[in-house]
């Protein structure tokens, strides 16, 4: 029996560990992005500093990607470790 308390003990521990800081990328991006940007976009993955957005319009991508390198600023001084910020075209529901 105390071996099954231990074990349960260990993923209850383990579940709690892994709840989502304030400091993770998504949440980022809602403090810097507008509301109205946000409502174009969804947080996709970081894989060795890329973050990757979904965008679903052509229109928001350009819009987006002109003000890449002002949010990448953002970014950096919020999140260490993002070297690049991609937007792509996909789905953001």
């Amino acid at each position: 029996m105390e071996i099954i308390k231990d074990i349960v003990a260990d993923v209850i521990k383990g579940i709690n560990e892994k709840k989502v800081s304030k400091d993770d990328p998504e949440s980022i991006l809602k403090r810097i992005l507008s509301k109205k940007e946000l409502s174009h976009v969804k947080f996709r993955y970081l894989r060795k500093g890329v973050l990757g957005v979904a965008v679903d319009s052509t229109g928001w991508l350009y819009q987006l990607n002109l003000q890449k390198p002002k949010i990448m600023a953002k970014l950096g001084g919020k999140l260490q470790g993002i070297k690049d910020l991609r937007f792509y075209m996909g789905e953001i529901e």
